[in-house]
């Protein structure tokens, strides 16, 4: 062998290892949950681009505890709540920034792409975008809770003793906005927001006697409702869609002061090693017509803007009848909360179960 040949062998071996490398890069290894990434969904993304896709399934805190154990590598595409996600990269640096241009914006319901972009910036870069998106709200008896608009409206005497709700932040949080106040403005100042949070106990106590019992289980409640014993609830949108399939006068209800509204995103792992696929994966499951099939295999719609035009008929008469367009764009989307507000919380939920 010439000596050419030996200094081209191991610059040839080289070339293959970082082949070998771009090869691996080829696959996306997705870090999301359950029903979020269907088998017939990754089959026909596979097929479609030539990357291939590993799928493993968590929650919020077990994807901040993976991605902290490897300050952000192992995966190459996350999709924790975007409340989870400004808190965690500012102290730990899991993750990248977004690359906007690389999104296919025009696919994205514009008040939650404007909404989650907002909620996971850190230092002027955006760290997410949204996928997966619910609510809370009223779901209603609609045959005898059709007075019921809003959140402070479960306290009418129209409805006294056939009420039910958590007391759970939401129940705090939905109240407030009710009453006119903004809960999420005051996020940056403790002393307001307690100041809120004590009109809201005000409110709470003297709504007691109108609360049949406060539900902790959503089983519990939906056999409240479906008994009649409650007719007006503070529940989740999908609970709501569940029980209007076996009575069609029970649905769920955009409160007139906007819904609450959690938003699941897209995140890229600070040390992911595929952006390509990442960035190709969110623009493919974002077309209505796939995002679509993620809605029935999650049960959750998407932040996919016209998607809600492919889902099954039945979903899709449930979704517009609850969220016109102007009930969309209403929807309070939770901040990550900051440090303190959750005793505040718990101290006025502790009072108002206490309260005679």
């Amino acid at each position: 062998m010439t000596c050419k040949h030996l200094i081209a062998a191991p610059i040839l071996g080289l070339a293959l290892a970082g082949l070998a490398q771009g090869a691996g890069a080829d696959t996306l290894r997705l870090l999301t949950w359950g029903g979020y990434a269907p088998d017939n969904v990754v089959e026909m993304f596979e097929k479609e681009t030539g990357h291939t896709v590993e799928v493993t399934k968590s929650n919020n805190e077990e994807m901040i505890a993976k991605l902290r154990a490897t300050g952000g590598g192992g995966f190459d595409l996350a999709q924790p709540s975007q409340d989870r996600i400004a808190g965690p990269q500012a102290e730990f640096g899991i993750y990248k920034p977004i690359n906007l241009a690389m999104i296919d914006e025009a696919q994205f319901i514009p008040s939650m792409l404007a909404a989650t972009i907002a909620n996971t910036t850190v230092d002027g870069a955006a760290y997410g975008v949204p996928h997966i998106w619910g609510t809370s709200g009223l779901v209603l008896d609609t045959s005898k809770a059709g007075m019921v608009k809003d959140y402070t409206d479960l306290c009418d005497d129209a409805v006294a003793g056939k009420v039910s709700y958590r007391l759970k932040r939401p129940t705090l949080i939905g109240f407030a906005f009710a009453m006119g106040m903004d809960p999420f403005a005051a996020y940056g100042d403790e002393a307001a927001y307690k100041g809120i949070m004590e009109k809201v106990e005000a409110k709470l106590v003297e709504c007691k006697p109108n609360v049949k019992t406060y539900w902790s289980g959503g089983d519990e409640l939906m056999n409240l409702l479906r008994s009649g014993e409650v007719v007006a609830a503070m529940a989740w949108d999908t609970g709501g869609w569940k029980l209007n399939a076996d009575n069609p006068n029970i649905t769920f209800v955009a409160p007139t002061s906007g819904a609450l509204g959690w938003i699941d995103t897209f995140a890229l792992p600070a040390k992911g090693q595929a952006d390509e696929a990442a960035y190709a994966w969110i623009n493919f499951v974002m077309r209505p017509e796939v995002a679509a099939m993620i809605t029935e295999a999650a049960g959750n719609f998407t932040a996919s803007k016209g998607a809600d035009q492919f889902a099954s008929d039945a979903l899709k008469a449930q979704f517009t009848a609850s969220f016109p367009p102007e009930a969309v764009d209403n929807i309070k989307w939770y901040p990550p909360v900051p440090a303190g507000l959750e005793a505040i919380e718990g101290g006025v939920l502790d009072r108002v179960k206490a309260a005679n």
